[in-house]
C-alpha cells in the first residue's frame, strides 16, 4: 500500500512527549520511500513548525534540518509541477476551498499524483473539502 503523510502525522514522530508521537512513530518506520511519501510542501510545514514550537519544544533551523533529513530519507518527496499546480488551484476554487484550507489541497494533490491509497492525518476535516477521491483515502495513524 501506499501511503501519504500529513504534516500532522510527521512533526509528532520528533517529539517524544507529544500526545500522538507513539502513533505517528510506529507509522512512519512501517513505510520506505517505494511505500511512503509526504508533500516537498511538508518539508517546508514541518521546518516551520519545529522551529516555532512553544518553550522548551523548540528547536534550531540545524536541529530541524536533521529531521527533514530523516523524513526524506524514509519517504518520497512529491511535488507538483507548474502545471499541476495551476490545475489543483482551479479545482480547489471550484470546490470552494479558500484561504488556509488551499494548502491541505495542494497536499492532496500530492497524494492523488503518488496514488497513494491513504493519507494519514491528524487534522482529517482538513481534507475534507478535497473530495470523494481524497476523503476516501483520509485515515488516522
Amino acid at each position: 500500500m501506499k501511503a501519504f503523510f500529513d504534516t500532522s502525522v510527521l512533526v509528532p514522530v520528533f517529539y517524544g512527549d507529544h500526545v500522538h508521537h507513539r502513533a505517528s512513530l510506529e507509522l512512519f518506520v512501517q513505510f520506505d520511500k517505494s511505500t511512503g511519501c509526504c508533500g516537498a510542501h511538508s518539508l517546508a510545514e514541518v521546518y516551520a513548525t519545529l522551529t516555532r514550537m512553544p518553550g522548551k519544544h523548540r528547536i534550531s533551523g540545524e536541529q530541524a534540518m536533521l529531521f527533514l533529513g530523516s523524513i526524506r530519507e524514509r519517504l518520497a518527496i512529491i511535488a507538483l509541477s507548474a502545471d499541476e499546480y495551476a490545475d489543483a488551484l482551479e479545482a480547489s476554487a471550484a470546490l470552494g476551498i479558500v484561504g488556509g484550507g488551499i494548502y491541505d489541497a495542494m497536499l492532496a494533490q500530492c497524494a492523488f499524483k503518488a496514488k497513494a491509497e491513504a493519507i494519514y492525518t491528524w487534522n482529517a476535516r482538513h481534507y475534507h473539502l478535497c473530495g470523494r477521491e481524497i476523503v476516501g483515502r483520509i485515515r488516522n495513524p
